[in-house]
């Protein structure tokens, strides 16, 4: 396809997929109770079932943060900077990022791979046929669901990481838990929290959108099926990476 193509059919193709699933998103509360279960089957799916490994990794970042950051502050006798140090890179950095992969690991490849399913075998022609919008019924569930999951999961990942990383420092460096919480509360921004909680919105948003139109631009052979979930993975990573550095440049800039 050539760049004369992509600007003149698949970008806006892609806009106005965002803008029908985003005006359905806001009028979900007026579905069915079928569109209700898919909702909570994907939080469970893409939020629940996930904590396990987001525990890991938030807890491993305490870890590491703490064993190499605290030796080489205490040379300078600058410990303090121990907590803006940690917000930043686990709630601020690479919280939203982290989640981000996990979910993209995880619901990007199953969200495109079920989605194509649906269209080989004509399930999605069937809702059509009788009256019902597959975007609306397929597509905005997923949505919303990947969205909200991504958005819990980082505050989860914020969390449990400062409350794994107090653990850790209790073995190097013991302190009251007082002291170590109102410490970071002082660190903790305004700030630090509206755009780690923005990032992760948009996260979800571009994840579930890039996964869904994956899925929905298959044709009729069954080996676009993984394909669509390969497609969904790279895209989504890529425009997740391109609006990270822009929320980070953006963030540097005003600050």
């Amino acid at each position: 396809m050539t760049l004369k193509a992509v600007f003149l059919y698949t970008i806006p193709y892609n806009l106005g997929f965002f803008a029908k699933t985003l005006r359905g998103a806001v009028l979900f509360a007026f579905r069915g109770k079928v569109s209700f279960k898919i909702l909570t089957m994907q939080i469970l799916f893409t939020f629940v079932e996930a904590l396990g490994i987001s525990s890991l990794l938030a807890l491993g970042i305490g870890v590491v943060v703490n064993v190499i950051g605290m030796p080489f502050l205490a040379g300078f006798s600058r410990e303090q900077l121990i907590y803006p140090l940690l917000i930043t890179i686990i709630t601020r950095e690479l919280g939203p990022l982290l989640t981000m992969i996990i979910i993209i690991a995880r619901s990007a490849t199953a969200i495109a791979t079920e989605v194509a399913g649906m269209v080989i075998s004509h399930e999605v022609e069937a809702y059509i046929s009788v009256g019902i919008d597959p975007i609306d019924h397929l597509a905005v569930p997923r949505f919303l669901g990947v969205t909200v999951s991504l958005f819990l999961l980082n505050v989860y990942f914020s969390i449990f990481g400062l409350a794994g990383s107090f653990a850790v420092a209790q073995i190097f460096n013991p302190m009251p838990a007082a002291i170590y919480f109102n410490n970071l509360l002082e660190a903790l921004t305004i700030q630090d929290i509206l755009i780690s909680m923005t990032k992760s919105v948009f996260f979800g948003m571009i994840v579930s959108t890039v996964a869904l139109i994956a899925g929905f631009s298959v044709d009729r052979a069954s080996t676009e099926i993984p394909v669509a979930g390969l497609r969904a993975v790279g895209g989504s990573l890529g425009w997740c990476i391109v609006v990270d550095v822009l929320f980070s440049v953006l963030y540097y800039v005003i600050m």
